[in-house]
């Protein structure tokens, strides 16, 4: 075992849930898909700074305010702001990241302005393919938003999401698409499959989802870090920290957005028995 591998950890809080009028055919929080799911307009922001504490607790490094909808409005960015100056005043070193859709160049700038570092935009499948998971917004949209992200001098997370259907080609083309952007994160969903989403269930074996955590790594080989996220537990079972064999050096602690995770607590037992080491970027 490499004693030198470094695990970069981070945690995600969902701080307003189920309120996107888009039609993403795999995502659980669009009011176009009936899920039965906890619906709310915004978290208050003490509990957005006590979930912080508690990702720090559990030694996550990045901490990610995360909005469902399409973009990013004046409303939101002023509670996004908010939360993130209640977190910058308790000094837990926490890498503040913000995923909140679409955005201007202004608003990313007044993201960088507060102490954002991170931001995240996914994506979520080539340009060829996307149209096939939503309609309400074009893939260029999101590219855009990418481009947006690097000229306010923020640091991109951006990945996709696997296993809804997309062919290896597919893949490859996401995956360029990607590489062109120069992230320092390359987030790798995998469907969690609920019955009342449109999308069939994911069918990919375990095999196939440890060569798209390589082929990542070897196409956007500039990226610091290759990132597992949400559909780790479903899609990897018990084999969940091979991930790290194949190419990943983080993933996400604690739970997801609208589903349950791997107990913190029990993720750093194991990263701990691996012999890794908590990285800090």
């Amino acid at each position: 075992m490499n004693t030198q591998k470094e695990i970069y950890l981070c945690s995600i809080s969902n701080i307003e849930s189920g309120t996107c009028a888009e039609d993403c055919k795999f995502c659980t929080q669009s009011t176009k898909n009936d899920i039965d799911i906890y619906r709310y307009k915004r978290k208050y922001i003490s509990d957005i700074v006590k979930e912080a504490q508690i990702a720090r607790k559990y030694k996550a490094q990045g901490f990610c305010l995360v909005t469902a909808g399409k973009e990013m409005t004046d409303s939101k960015l002023k509670y996004i702001l908010e939360a993130t100056h209640a977190i910058k005043k308790e000094n837990l070193g926490l890498k503040i990241n913000a995923c909140n859709g679409l955005a201007t160049l202004e608003q990313l700038k007044e993201l960088k302005k507060a102490g954002i570092e991170v931001y995240n935009h996914n994506l979520e499948a080539s340009k060829e393919f996307y149209p096939k998971l939503c309609t309400t917004h074009s893939w260029e949209e999101r590219y855009q938003t990418c481009l947006n992200v690097k000229e306010a001098g923020l640091n991109l997370a951006c990945g996709g999401i696997f296993g809804v259907g997309e062919s290896f080609e597919d893949r490859i083309s996401l995956f360029n698409s990607i590489k062109s952007l120069n992230p320092m994160i390359v987030p790798l969903n995998f469907y969690h499959y609920t019955q009342d989403l449109p999308i069939e269930k994911n069918t990919l074996s375990k095999d196939e989802a440890f060569n798209i955590i390589k082929l990542a790594k070897q196409t956007v080989d500039s990226a610091k870090v290759i990132m597992v996220g949400g559909g780790r537990e479903s899609m990897f079972g018990q084999n969940q920290y091979e991930v790290f064999e194949h190419g990943a050096n983080s993933f996400i602690i604690g739970n997801y957005l609208t589903t349950q995770g791997e107990s913190a607590r029990q993720d750093l037992v194991n990263i701990e028995k691996l012999n890794y080491k908590i990285a800090v970027l």
